[in-house]
């Protein structure tokens, strides 16, 4: 008879402020892809880092092909044959991306083989990575793809998925899902954690379900549907977005032939990039990781300020050369891709991170409004249905998708007159993310000019009014969201929009019902 490759039985972990998993048993056999679904903070990421030995339970015990294992840290994982990729990356920023892949191989190995180990595997699975870049050159998403590579070089006998496909774009995702299929037919067993659904449900063969920490449920996901399993995982359906028609107001943010030089020489140079996002309006920018974004992102944001002072405008004035302050003073309000670290400070409480881009509870003198900062931080958590441990938890203590969403919560709560989102539902469940791109649509009704950077494409067709692409640091002519395919854009993410149709004569003709 074969044994289970994983079984987990009555795993318990508390923490000062939550119980992160109350008696969960979990059974993975040989082969087998096992879901772990469950809103934000229910506890899949926990019990996946106690499965990796990179936390440890408080009770309950753990059988590896049938025999009790006690799992002290990551090595003894890899060494029984464990591989994880985790939501939040795990490499070191000054080291290259083949210097982090050996970290965890055989020590026997040179560097120029594992480099070209790397480069061979990113061949195989479409993953495109240069081995030799240092990893603080890497877009988020190309993060992922290493994080991905790293583990499947391992040769796992089970591999831990934590969101893999949460900054993929979908030709990735299928390329991926086709080695995942193949790692399975071979014996290996995967425990996959998505919010994405349909994805379980192609990919995934047994579904255990979390709630508040505890198992509420187990099932085989090809015989559910999309809204069986949202109420499985958070007791309903999402709810369905509204994207009503509007008359597109004035240019509110204006990019004019935009040329950058990358700053490293692993980025990308920005190509006479041109855009505009007016007033009332949701404006989306897709594309594959490390074309261009990070830099863009930068330029807009004010981060970096070599442009010239005419290539960035809002609400026509030139603002190239201003910093990240000044630009907020105009109303422009900013969330990046990299939660910890950029967006937040790990270390910081949730409500002294709201000083990171609010600057109203700050006195004279510099003395900050410390009652102020609690009870706005209090006010966003209960908006967006944040789980934490109050306005002072630190950021890191939060799970990523709610992390992300006291962040977007926090821009919202600002009242920007121009947002510019990036990845805005990365590591987010269904309910949650319904409700940030609730919040984008609402800002838009309200006047608002958004700008939406994202690799899901889904995301950007349900809620964009416009669409641009952007492949290697240039921008494609602007398409109304009603004339957008999968397939056109798919191919603009090639660069192939020489033969496009021009924009609309009117931007109101990109706001007409689709």
């Amino acid at each position: 008879m074969t044994h289970p490759r994983l079984q987990l039985a009555h795993i318990t972990k508390r923490y000062p402020a939550v119980v992160a998993n109350s008696d969960v048993s979990l059974t993975v056999m040989p082969g087998q892809t096992h879901a772990v679904l469950g809103e934000n903070g229910a506890g899949k990421s926990t019990l996946m880092k106690i499965i990796y030995g990179s936390v440890k339970p408080d009770e309950g015990s753990m059988l590896f092909d049938g025999q009790p294992v006690h799992i002290r840290n990551p090595q003894e994982a890899r060494h029984l044959g464990i591989s994880m990729v985790f939501q939040h990356f795990s490499l070191f920023d000054t080291l290259t991306v083949a210097e982090n892949v050996w970290l965890g191989l055989d020590r026997g190995l040179k560097l120029a083989e594992v480099s070209a180990r790397v480069r061979a595997k990113a061949a195989e699975y479409g993953l495109d990575i240069d081995p030799d870049r240092p990893v603080h050159t890497l877009s988020v998403g190309e993060m992922q793809r290493v994080e991905i590579i790293r583990a499947l070089l391992t040769n796992p006998r089970l591999l831990i998925l934590d969101e893999p496909t949460s900054v993929l774009t979908p030709q990735a995702v299928e390329k991926l899902f086709v080695v995942l299929k193949q790692l399975a037919s071979e014996g290996c067993s995967i425990l996959y954690i998505s919010h994405k659904l349909h994805e379980i449900r192609e990919l995934c063969t047994a579904c255990t379900v979390l709630r508040g920490g505890k198992v509420t449920g187990v099932c085989d996901p090809r015989e559910e549907t999309n809204a069986s399993l949202s109420r499985l995982m958070i007791g309903a359906e999402p709810p369905a977005l509204e994207h009503r028609p509007t008359e597109a107001g004035q240019t509110v943010l204006r990019v004019r032939s935009l040329s950058l030089p990358r700053e490293s020489p692993f980025g990308i140079d920005l190509d006479a990039l041109s855009l505009e996002v007016h007033a009332g309006e949701v404006v989306g920018i897709a594309g594959v990781s490390g074309n261009g974004q990070k830099e863009l992102l930068y330029a807009l944001s004010g981060e970096d300020t070599r442009a010239e002072r005419s290539m960035v405008e809002v609400f026509g004035q030139a603002v190239g050369h201003l910093g990240p302050q000044r630009r907020r003073a105009l109303g422009v309000n900013f969330v990046p891709e990299e939660r910890l670290g950029r967006g937040a400070v790990p270390t910081l409480g949730l409500a002294h991170n709201l000083l990171l881009t609010r600057r109203d509870a700050v006195g004279r003198g510099g003395w900050i409004r410390t009652g102020q900062l609690q009870r706005q931080a209090a006010d966003i958590i209960a908006r967006f249905n944040v789980k934490a441990g109050g306005p002072q938890a630190a950021a890191k203590s939060l799970s990523g998708g709610n992390l992300q969403k006291f962040i977007v919560g926090r821009e919202i709560d600002a009242r920007p007159r121009l947002l510019i989102v990036s990845q805005p539902t990365w590591g987010v469940d269904v309910g949650a993310a319904a409700q940030i791109r609730g919040e984008l649509l609402a800002l838009r009704d309200a006047g608002c000019a958004v700008l939406v950077v994202s690799e899901e494409l889904d995301e950007l067709f349900e809620i964009s009014d416009r669409l641009y692409v952007i492949a290697r640091g240039r921008l494609s002519p602007p398409i109304a969201r009603a004339d957008a395919t999968v397939e056109r854009i798919g191919e603009w993410m090639s660069g192939l929009w020489e033969h496009a149709p021009s924009q609309p004569a009117t931007v109101e003709a990109a706001h007409a019902p689709a």
